[in-house]
């Protein structure tokens, strides 16, 4: 009985570069954005807090839910005459709030999206709109440099911050644990804590750029300010003390937003990358790569869809990838004639159970191999699919075919085409250490075997002068190692003859004292 084929086993070889990390793993389980153009700069995303968590999406002059499971629009809100901004939903996920260019606060109910409340005051647009944690009232901050406090039962305004800021206010938050705490950021480059029991401010603090957004934590104790290339953190219970500065990005942080249930917060930015942080360390975990400039990103409260917005009018939507296991189709039952007997049949202690090997599926490396193509299986590995994606795979059949003996028949007689798609292969990988000695032996013995057809065609003449190039280069490199490994050893020479110099030096002393 002959024995089975055995199939090509490519060797594993570390892999240099980004770690694997649980935020990296976690983050990258995302699937293929789902892309939507929208009418406009998309100026603002906000999750609904109850499920189903429908996402308001506010650009030019609409607001636009949209789906989470599906990312199509569920409904529209277009009552604007003029650019709408900052749409954000309150708590119960019942009622919104939008400002606008018309220098209006609007209340919206979600559902049946009839406008409930109008808030009028504010001279120029407003940017900034939110309930407060109490749920009836609402911040607004303004472009007419004020911040103003609205009571939702009578429709009137309840305080007016109109002397704090000195340039337009362009974000703002809420706390979530006290009803009274109020933050909003400046183009002036100050960021101001509000209680709204006290007619002023009662902290504030210099970022050093215009604003663009800040966030705070849920305790209140510390809060974030973004502008510039900088996201500055602050302790509010210390004063304002400055805890950290970030400088991540290398274009101005547009948007910042919480995610994994506030263990882990984002940073958007014009540079087209959102960058994820850890809370307890303020370390970049993981980075995001999008195709345009940001101005708003927003992550649902259960971590499922990722939101990002550009100034281009494209909104990204990413879901995670689905952990359950597809439904598998139903079985065809088989017909009376065809069914099998004894299926409830037991096995018993003294049957033979013979096991069902299941047919082994060979790549077109290995049944070239097994039927003794050497040529041919070294056709197939050099395929720019196999030989890009897993050159280790490739290196591999040379191993086996110098196994076996039959390299230089193999190598022999090739096509220029295939002959050369070798030696770039060869090029490409000589200078890698783990492929390094197989590479060299190839070299060798292309030139053995093809010296003497050097000159006649310009494609493999080509290719070889690539080659010599690129071990011209290697041989300088190693030169030049082999010079600083010189000094190296001279410096280490010179410093264990001082060290033993010293000893001596500290022993006569103590041999006169012992005689």
């Amino acid at each position: 009985m002959s024995a089975s084929f055995k199939k090509t086993q490519a060797k594993a070889y570390p892999k240099f570069g980004e770690t694997a990390t649980r935020d990296s793993i976690y983050w990258n389980d995302l699937t293929v954005p789902v892309t939507v153009k929208e009418y406009g700069a998309i100026t603002h995303i906000d999750f609904c807090p109850v499920a189903p968590y429908y996402m308001a999406v506010t650009s030019s002059a609409r607001v636009q839910i949209y789906s989470p499971k599906t990312c199509q629009i569920v409904r529209t809100i277009s009552r604007f005459k003029e650019a709408a901004h900052s749409a954000c939903y309150r708590s119960d996920g019942r009622l919104m709030v939008v400002g606008g260019e018309e220098a209006l606060v609007s209340v919206f109910d979600v559902n049946s999206k009839s406008s409930l409340r109008t808030f009028r005051g504010h001279n120029r647009p407003v940017h900034v709109t939110r309930f407060l944690s109490d749920n009836v009232r609402v911040l607004s901050g303004s472009d007419d440099k004020s911040t103003r406090i609205w009571d939702l039962a009578n429709e009137k305004q309840i305080i007016n911050y109109n002397k704090e800021h000195e340039d337009y206010v362009r974000s703002g938050t809420t706390c979530m644990t006290s009803p009274d705490m109020v933050l909003t950021g400046s183009y002036d480059h100050k960021a101001k804590l509000f209680d709204t029991r006290v007619p002023e401010s009662v902290l504030t603090v210099d970022h050093g750029y215009p604003v663009e957004s800040v966030l705070m934590f849920p305790n209140g104790g510390i809060f974030m300010t973004a502008g510039g290339n900088n996201i500055n953190i602050w302790d509010a219970l210390a004063g304002g003390r400055l805890l950290k500065t970030l400088t991540h990005h290398h274009k101005t942080v547009t948007a910042l937003t919480f995610c994994s249930d506030y263990q882990r917060f984002m940073s958007a930015s014009l540079d087209r990358h959102v960058k994820v942080y850890d809370v307890t360390t303020y370390q970049v975990v993981h980075t995001l790569d999008y195709p345009g400039s940001i101005l708003s990103v927003s992550v649902a409260p259960d971590d499922e869809l990722v939101a990002v917005g550009m100034t281009d009018g494209l909104l990204s939507m990413q879901r995670r990838k689905d952990s359950e296991p597809k439904d598998l189709k139903p079985v065809k039952k088989n017909s009376y004639k065809y069914q099998l007997k004894a299926k409830t049949y037991v096995v018993q202690k003294t049957d033979q159970v013979v096991q069902h090997k299941k047919r082994e599926i060979l790549q077109k490396y290995d049944k070239s191999l097994k039927k003794f193509d050497h040529s041919k299986a070294l056709d197939e590995a050099l395929q720019l699919k196999i030989q890009r994606k897993h050159p280790e795979v490739t290196v591999g059949i040379m191993q086996e075919l110098m196994r076996r003996g039959t390299i230089k028949a193999a190598v022999a007689g090739q096509e220029p085409k295939t002959l050369c798609m070798l030696i770039n292969f060869v090029r490409c990988n000589l200078t890698k250490s783990e492929f390094a000695v197989t590479m060299m032996d190839m070299a060798n013995l292309i030139i053995e075997i093809y010296w003497s057809t050097i000159g006649q065609n310009s494609f493999i003449d080509s290719a070889l002068m690539s080659l010599k190039k690129v071990v011209d280069r290697e041989l300088e490199h190693i030169k030049i190692s082999m010079e600083v490994l010189g000094a190296m050893d001279v410096i280490f020479a010179a410093a264990n003859s001082k060290q033993s110099n010293s000893t001596d030096v500290a022993v006569k002393p103590l041999k006169s004292e012992l005689s």
